[in-house]
């Protein structure tokens, strides 16, 4: 009986709460659209479907100036995403380097590590960005004298240009037989695990079985006579043409985001590696493990209970990071959307407002997967 009336009173609470919450929302949305009545503002979002006008020099995606304001939407999220993630891949592999390196025998690298720990993260990440991009990447030399990879690769002031492949039907089969190859990969593999697990055999070449069906499709695509080509930058007049471009905003974001985070990652590393026991150390060398091993099998299984929780945080701010981008005018949700969308159309709430919540959903997500995957390693009572 006392459990059901302490039920029903949290029940309460919290909808009090809900009520209490949304009816202060409530008054602010119908305030604010009083206030632009009043001022003859006109309130919707039917300016998505506007010609923009204006052009955007990194676009992953069909882009021009008499695309829509919701096609730009679109775009600037996409390359908001895109820094993102790979800023957290960058980051979490060097992360993870630096450190491993700050638990080092060798004092050299110990300290090495150390100084870029201290350096990076009591450093402002916007002056890292100015460095980035005004220090660094601004003093390359002009396209004409562009530093050149195997007459494949061109790095200049302008960007880094790459190879892009071209599109066409052998391409896309040769995509589609990859995917199935690692797809196959992966099902062998687990297959190996749960047979590794039920009769307790080991196989050593287990690798090379997942691999054959993957050989197989890639190797039936191309003897089919399936051809595709590569779209070669090359120098015609004053800049390059063809390939793939990252322009130095892109490039001096990245880089700036993955180093000054992955000092806190490093961090975090060296704490859940030091948090496992030494007796975990001294039990995994007295079964004969390796040092690798032992930190593959038995270190790092049992830190990453404590790596993660932080790490979510980190990745966060990573994400949330990237819009200091408007700073080297990166054209990110917040340069485009919330910046040249809202000076051209006046609805600044409709498009804080979807900023906002673009933001927050990446947040969740995050938060989603990461969650999962913590739950996933964590210890189970039994």
């Amino acid at each position: 009986m006392m459990k059901k009336k302490l039920f029903l009173k949290s029940v309460v609470i919290q909808v009090a709460t809900l009520a209490v919450v949304m009816g202060i929302f409530g008054i602010l949305g119908a305030n604010a659209s009083m206030n632009m009545e009043r001022q003859g503002l006109s309130s919707g979002f039917d300016f998505l479907d506007s010609t923009a006008g204006f052009n955007i020099i990194l676009h992953f995606i069909d882009y021009s100036e008499q695309s829509t304001y919701g096609r730009a939407f679109v775009v600037s999220l996409i390359n908001t995403i895109v820094v993102s993630i790979m800023g957290i891949v960058l980051a979490t592999m060097l992360g993870f380097l630096i450190g491993m390196a700050r638990l080092s025998q060798n004092w050299l690298v110990s300290r090495l590590a150390g100084s870029y720990v201290e350096l990076l993260r009591n450093m402002p990440l916007l002056l890292q960005i100015f460095i980035w991009y005004f220090a660094v990447l601004r003093t390359l030399p002009p396209p004409r004298e562009s530093l050149s990879f195997f007459d494949l690769i061109f790095l200049n002031i302008r960007g880094l240009y790459l190879p892009k492949p071209m599109l066409s039907s052998g391409l896309g089969s040769m995509v589609v037989a990859v995917v199935l190859a690692f797809l196959a990969f992966w099902l062998v593999g687990l297959w190996y695990r749960r047979r590794k697990v039920r009769l307790g055999k080991r196989n050593r070449y287990w690798f090379l079985l997942a691999s054959v069906p993957g050989f197989i499709l890639i190797l039936s695509v191309w003897f089919r006579g399936e051809s595709y080509t590569w779209d070669i930058p090359e120098l015609r007049g004053f800049n390059f043409h063809g390939g793939a471009v990252l322009i130095p905003e892109f490039v001096a974001l990245l880089l700036a985001l993955s180093t000054y985070t992955a000092a806190f990652i490093a961090e975090i590393i060296r704490a859940g590696l030091l948090s496992v026991a030494p007796g975990q150390r001294e039990a995994a060398a007295a079964l004969g493990l390796s040092w690798w091993q032992s930190m593959r099998f038995v270190i790092i299984p049992q830190a990453l209970r404590l790596i993660i929780p932080p790490l979510t945080s980190q990745y966060l701010n990573l994400t949330k990071n990237s819009s200091l981008a408007a700073a080297i005018a990166y054209p990110d949700l917040v340069l485009v959307f919330a910046g040249t969308v809202l000076n051209q159309t006046g609805r600044a709430v409709e498009v804080i407002l979807m900023t906002m919540a673009v933001y927050l959903m990446l947040s969740l997500i995050i938060s989603v997967i990461m969650n999962r995957y913590n739950r996933s390693i964590a210890l189970k009572e039994r």
